[in-house]
């Protein structure tokens, strides 16, 4: 199975980081965000990726050209101009980078890359900028269970705030920034059949709108509900927390 990586948006509310570098290679850990991301995957068996650049997306085809540069120890011999890697540190993947255009809308881009996607019976799909602890071998098992065209991944965000209970003027309960105030909302991790391509019509199409909505309308969407951790990186306060996360040593994504 194939996990398709969209990874070509402007990611305008992290500007301070994104006025170098595509949103997907922000660090965490000292790894983009990326990397993390296909490391999910590949958790689950999924080694075959997809990435759809667009914004600054030649830095993303130079890191994975240079993988063994950025991952292992090296000597490189001046006299001869040899290179020697240490401990190289492979993965079983198969990375396809393909150029999406900087413009094109999330649907836009899914659609240029349906030639990448022919003869799979599924294949997943995610943003290039969240993480997750979720159970993605489940989806994809309840994905091929319920036979509709769409599974995307239900999740709760922890509310920004704080909430309070209040009954008058007493408040009841105080919760410091409570998980699931906003409701279920699109978790970013699809499991998707071939043929929700053709409800994409044009290159600015914004997948979870028209295509989206004309899918559900028709019942053809499914929610695979995830209790677990999950955050997307908008804004640098996002990418703080993940670092902080990952810097305790419990990150809870990094289930390899």
């Amino acid at each position: 199975m194939k996990a398709v990586i969209l990874a070509g948006g402007l990611g305008t509310r992290i500007s301070e980081e994104t006025g170098t570098r595509p949103k997907p290679m922000i660090e965490i850990g000292g790894r983009p965000i990326l990397w993390h991301i296909l490391k999910i995957y590949s958790q689950h068996g999924i080694n075959d990726f997809v990435v759809c650049c667009g914004y600054k997306g030649y830095m993303i085809k130079e890191y994975f050209a240079n993988y063994f540069l950025h991952m292992s120890d090296v000597t490189f011999n001046m006299r001869d101009n040899s290179m020697q890697v240490h401990q190289s540190v492979a993965e079983p993947w198969l990375v396809t980078l393909v150029d999406t255009g900087d413009n094109a809308g999330t649907g836009g881009r899914l659609r240029k890359v349906a030639r990448y996607v022919e003869g799979e019976d599924t294949f997943c799909m995610t943003y290039g900028d969240g993480v997750s602890d979720l159970d993605v071998t489940a989806e994809i098992a309840f994905h091929k269970s319920h036979g509709e065209l769409v599974t995307v991944a239900a999740v709760q965000p922890t509310a920004r705030f704080g909430g309070l209970n209040i009954e008058g003027s007493t408040v009841c309960d105080f919760r410091e920034k409570p998980k699931g105030e906003g409701g279920w909302i699109n978790g970013g991790f699809f499991v998707l059949s071939p043929a929700v391509l053709s409800e994409i019509h044009d290159e600015l199409s914004m997948f979870e709108r028209e295509p989206m909505q004309s899918l559900s309308s028709k019942g053809q969407v499914r929610a695979f509900f995830h209790n677990g951790f999950w955050q997307a990186m908008d804004t640098m306060r996002d990418k703080q927390r993940l670092e902080e996360l990952w810097a305790s040593g419990s990150a809870p994504w990094k289930t390899w």
